[in-house]
């Protein structure tokens, strides 16, 4: 989950490291570190705290060099100090390591070097790492790498620098995210594309157990025997521009206005002139969707709530049997599947580990792994024997917002393009909601006008501790990603249930001051769901009721207030229903002056289990 950014070429290597550390800020925060070659040797700067602590120790003293490497960190092993920040060097300060990721055997490895007389100064995993190169002086950094990465077990991305090769930066990768890119002259690497983009577009992904030679003329990447491997560079399609606030006031509340876009741009060459659905890089073999008999969906944190919901569309619409997991479970309840299981693997960043050790369970007992990523050539997408990308540019705010409702409508598409591959719904019925789907973009910007709305009701509520997110059916993925929004952003206990659920024991802690939220889109459950408001009311509940526009008069009863967004056929609806309670969960945080953007402890990308 830390962030990793490294320059070889002819300028100041702090002008290129500093900027991409804040571009990837998000990504960890809570220390960051330096270190650059140069003529006075190997210098190391780090602190703990934010880039802006970082930016204060550098300009107090100062270092120069044209080769560096930088790391924001987001704590896994040791505490969030100095000490335990990146970079980490071996015992005679000739190595620098950063590291995003776990050294799973790294008490091992830590002993046996203590054995040997190496001296550590960190609690972290990482630093082994650099007394492991240390160790094997007599070779050339690169090769010293190759050696450290076959002892080392878990995820890593690391880049590396060693004084007596000053030219050139050695980086590795397996499991956490590692890119390079190319420019003129000069070379950057980075665990996320916007630490460079400013410099290039030229970009290469580097694949599991790959180890890169990066100096400013070059760029060599080799399997862990020192095998070249090929090179597939790539132009990026986005700018910079599409990674800044572009006058919003926080990341978070651009992308949650640039759904309509994103989800326009998910679903554009999917549907054809005649309604029929089309995947043109899913490259999966329609005799293996015929002989699927059963679906499982992992995911975590709010990709496991589009999961929910694929649960619902999938069984709904294709009649096969659904089961859903939270990833970092999956592989140990044992779970039985064969050829004819069909298991989607949902990560935006695709880079999530807990999703990918689910996914490569799932393909070591024979099934069929789809993948639905955010990210062109992330781990998941290179995994999984078919892919589904939705498009939705980058998501620089912690909490998913656009990349949630991407989620949603790629996976009731794909639900609907199962029940067309298999006959399991009429093509007239495909079509009607084909078209339905078509016209998301235009019913969530309507739902975007709620904002002002939403801000002034929820200026009562900067103090109020507790909140429930309740729905029923398609409604209570809808709920509990409305309280993971809350709990994420504004650090107050938001629970989410199924509406039916509450009067089994939850039902204790409601009381006058506690605010209810109920979702009530899916017309099928919709006078149930209002019934359980109901008992929320007479327990003192400050009632919200989310509704589609015309079933305001149903709810005005039991209603303290409505928010009516725009109508949609059932399931499809929670799309738009989404949308209030992202601007819910926004407003509640701002009016207690917190940082919606980067939310304590949090980080965009899980790549640790």
């Amino acid at each position: 989950m830390c962030g990793i950014v490294g320059y070889v070429g002819p300028r100041p290597a702090l002008d290129v490291l500093v900027p991409g550390l804040e571009g990837l800020e998000y990504r960890g925060y809570d220390s960051a570190g330096v270190a650059l070659i140069g003529s006075d040797g190997l210098a190391v700067t780090k602190t703990a705290g934010r880039m802006a602590d970082l930016v204060s120790a550098l300009e107090s003293q100062p270092v120069q060099g044209s080769i560096g490497i930088g790391h924001t960190r987001w704590a896994t092993h040791g505490a969030p100090t100095t000490g335990n920040a990146h970079p980490h060097r071996d015992c005679d300060g000739s190595v620098a390591v950063i590291h995003n990721g776990i050294v799973e055997n790294w008490a091992a490895l830590r002993q046996q070097l203590l054995a040997t007389g190496h001296e550590f100064s960190s609690e972290t995993d990482t630093e082994v790492i650099a007394h492991l190169i240390e160790e094997r002086a007599g070779l050339s950094l690169a090769d010293a790498v190759r050696e450290v990465m076959k002892l080392a077990e878990g995820a890593l991305a690391i880049a590396v620098v060693r004084t007596d090769e000053p030219d050139r930066i050695v980086a590795a990768r397996r499991g956490s995210p590692l890119v390079i890119g190319r420019g003129q002259g000069e070379n950057f690497l980075a665990s996320d594309i916007p630490a460079f983009l400013k410099h290039t577009k030229n970009a290469i992904a580097v694949d599991d157990d790959r180890v890169v030679e990066m100096t400013a003329d070059s760029v060599a990447i080799t399997d862990l025997d020192g095998n070249p491997t090929p090179i597939a560079e790539r132009e990026i399609e986005w700018d910079l521009e599409a990674a800044e606030k572009g006058g919003y006031s926080t990341f978070m509340l651009k992308e949650i206005y640039e759904q309509p876009t994103a989800i326009t741009d998910t679903l554009r060459g999917r549907i054809d002139g005649t309604g029929r659905i089309e995947f043109s890089e899913l490259d999966l073999d329609t005799k293996i969707v015929r002989m699927i008999d059963k679906v499982f969906v992992v995911a975590c944190g709010t990709s496991y709530h589009a999961a929910m919901m694929a649960k619902y569309a999938i069984e709904r619409w294709t009649r096969l049997p659904v089961e859903i997991d939270i990833a970092s479970e999956f592989r140990y309840r044992d779970p039985v599947l064969d050829d004819r299981s069909l298991v989607i693997g949902i990560s935006q960043s695709g880079e999530t580990i807990d999703t990918l050790a689910a996914i490569r369970y799932a393909q070591a007992q024979g099934a069929t792994v789809v993948g639905l990523s955010n990210v062109v050539d992330s781990a998941l997408a290179r995994d999984a024997d078919a892919v589904i990308y939705t498009r939705s540019g980058p998501e620089i705010g912690v909490a998913a917002t656009k990349t949630f409702t991407t989620q949603l409508v790629m996976l009731q598409l794909f639900g609907l393009y199962l029940a067309q591959q298999r006959g399991a719904l009429d093509p007239g019925t495909v079509g009607n909601l084909v078209a339905a789907i078509q016209e998301l973009p235009q019913t969530v910007e309507r739902a975007l006008k709620l904002e002002d709305q939403i801000r002034e009701m929820t200026t009562e509520w900067s103090e109020t501790r507790d909140f429930f997110f309740l729905g029923r059916a398609g409604d209570f993925p809808v709920a509990m990603e409305g309280a993971l929004k809350l709990k994420e952003i504004a650090y107050v206990r938001a629970e989410g249930y199924p509406a039916g659920e509450m009067k089994h024991g939850p039902i204790s802690l409601i009381e006058k001051g506690v605010v209810v939220i109920g979702v009530a889109t899916d017309s099928h459950v919709r006078a149930k769901t209002l019934s359980n408001m109901e008992e929320m009311k007479a327990r003192g509940g400050t009632i919200v009721m989310v509704v589609e526009e015309g079933d305001e008069d149903d709810v005005a009863s039991v209603a303290d207030h409505i928010i009516a967004v725009p109508d949609s056929p059932d399931l499809l609806c929670i799309v738009n229903a989404v949308v209030p309670l992202q601007f819910l969960a926004y407003h509640v945080a701002t009016a207690r002056s917190l940082d919606v953007d980067k939310p304590r402890n949090l980080a965009k990308t899980v790549t640790v289990e």
